[in-house]
Order: structure tokens, then C-alpha cells, then sequence
């Protein structure tokens, strides 16, 4: 990874939280963990059909700076990261490079689950 790496996009990372419905059944809320500074480069998309309709999905590769394996700041799947109305579902997150100092995301940001 060159030194060059700008995180200049201000992202807040979001976990799902299960919550009771008040009918016995339970529902799903998302809370914020944390803000992450990212650069932000979409990858390629496809379009869906859901409900009979159209639906575009797009793929985007989402650098931050690393975190610790199991800390609650490092991104893990089934999160996501929020730019405004903006939602991006976290599909994968890897180390970018050897030294460890960056996390790569692939984040599809689409219909949300």
C-alpha cells in the first residue's frame, strides 16, 4: 500500500442490534459503533429483479485503517457503514497490506436486508 492512501470520507460503522416488536416478535435496529475515515471506490454492479422490479446493486472497495482481530472497531460482514442516506452492507474485509496498516472492505450498497 503506497503512503499516498487518503481516507478523506467520514463513515459511521453500524452493527444490527435485535430488538422485541412489542407483539412478541423481535425486529432489528442498527447503532453506531464508531467513525471510520475511508476512501471509498466502487468496484462494478448488476441489477436484480425483486419484487418484480429492477433493483440495482453496486459493489465498492472500501479501504480504513486497520483495527485489531475481535476489536469493536475493526468492520466485520453482516455490518455496515453509513455515509448520510447512504448504506453500505460489509460483504468482506481483509488485510490490504503486509504490514497490516489498512483493512480492504468489499461493500455492495443496494436494497438493504
Amino acid at each position: 500500500m503506497s503512503a499516498g492512501v487518503r481516507l478523506l470520507r467520514r463513515l459511521v460503522l453500524e452493527a444490527a442490534e435485535r430488538v422485541a416488536d412489542g407483539s412478541g416478535g423481535y425486529g432489528e435496529d442498527w447503532v453506531p459503533l464508531g467513525v471510520v475515515w475511508a476512501d471509498v471506490q466502487p468496484k462494478g454492479g448488476r441489477e436484480d429483479f425483486v419484487a418484480g422490479r429492477p433493483q440495482p446493486r453496486v459493489k465498492y472497495r472500501i479501504l480504513v485503517r486497520a483495527a485489531p482481530a475481535g476489536a469493536p472497531s475493526r468492520p466485520r460482514p453482516q455490518q455496515r457503514l453509513r455515509d448520510g442516506a447512504r448504506v453500505f452492507r460489509i460483504l468482506t474485509v481483509t488485510e490490504s497490506d503486509p504490514g497490516g496498516r489498512y483493512l480492504e472492505i468489499v461493500a455492495e450498497e443496494g436494497l438493504l436486508p
